[in-house]
């Protein structure tokens, strides 16, 4: 998108000229004059309908096996682990 970009600039209009008895009647008036151009570039942050797809089937995939993983995991003995990275790895894999 193209914009440009406006100074006011004053001008006078003389309605009647100067005589020997009356000065002259002038009217100031504003005038529009182009100081410069510039271009607007929107970008979206918007992902492909196909990627929006892939992650919402990866994520579905997700919470099935992860709730099938605490079914499993309350009946164990377990050590803590890090595993976000695995987790967002694949997500965003």
């Amino acid at each position: 998108m193209r914009t440009i970009r406006t100074k006011k600039v004053p001008r006078n209009h003389v309605k009647a000229e100067a005589t020997e008895k009356h000065p002259a009647q002038v009217e100031v008036y504003y005038e529009d004059v182009p100081i410069g151009y510039w271009t607007t570039v929107k970008f979206s942050g918007a992902l492909p309908a196909r990627r929006v797809n892939e992650l919402l089937e990866r994520v579905e995939k997700l919470q099935q096996a992860v709730k099938f993983a605490r079914e499993e995991a309350n009946g164990t003995e377990v050590t803590d682990q890090r595993v976000g990275d695995a987790v967002f790895g694949y997500l965003f894999g």
